[in-house]
C-alpha cells in the first residue's frame, strides 16, 4: 500500500492541526482496511519516534505516553484516510511526522522494523 502524508504546517503553541495519511495508487477500499496505520514522528537530531496506532476498523488505538490526551487518530475507511487532529501544540512537537503500515495490531506499536510500508512525511513547526 502506498501512503502519502500531509496536512502539516506552520502553528503557534496552542493551536491545532489535523495530519491525513491517504492511500494512494493502485489501492482498493479493502485494502486498505486490511492495515493497521501508525505515525510517527522524528524531531531534527532524534530518533522516529512512535506516536499512535489504529487498528483495521478504527476500533481500537494506542498511544504513545508522552502526547495522551492531545493527540486523537482516527480513520475513515471509505476515503482510504487515516486522521492525527493534535491539539494544544506545543514547541516540541515540532517534528517531520510519517504514517506507516503494519498488518498486525499489538500492545507495543513501537518498533519501526515492524512496518511494511511508510509515507514521506509531513513537516509540523510549532512556534512559541
Amino acid at each position: 500500500v502506498q501512503l502519502q502524508a500531509s496536512g502539516g504546517g506552520l502553528v503557534q503553541a496552542g493551536g491545532s492541526l489535523r495530519l491525513s495519511c491517504a492511500s494512494s495508487g493502485r489501492t482498493s477500499d479493502r485494502v486498505f482496511s486490511y492495515w493497521v496505520i501508525s505515525w510517527f514522528r522524528q524531531a531534527p537530531g532524534k530518533e522516529r519516534e512512535f506516536v499512535a496506532a489504529i487498528d483495521w476498523g478504527g476500533r481500537s488505538s494506542n498511544y504513545a505516553d508522552s502526547i495522551r490526551g492531545r493527540f486523537t487518530i482516527s480513520r475513515d475507511n471509505a476515503k482510504n484516510t487515516v486522521y492525527l487532529q493534535i491539539d494544544t501544540l506545543k514547541p516540541e512537537d515540532t517534528a517531520v511526522y510519517y504514517c506507516a503500515a503494519r498488518r498486525d495490531f499489538i500492545t507495543d506499536m513501537s518498533r519501526r522494523s515492524e512496518y511494511d510500508f511508510w509515507g514521506q512525511g509531513t513537516q509540523v513547526t510549532v512556534s512559541s
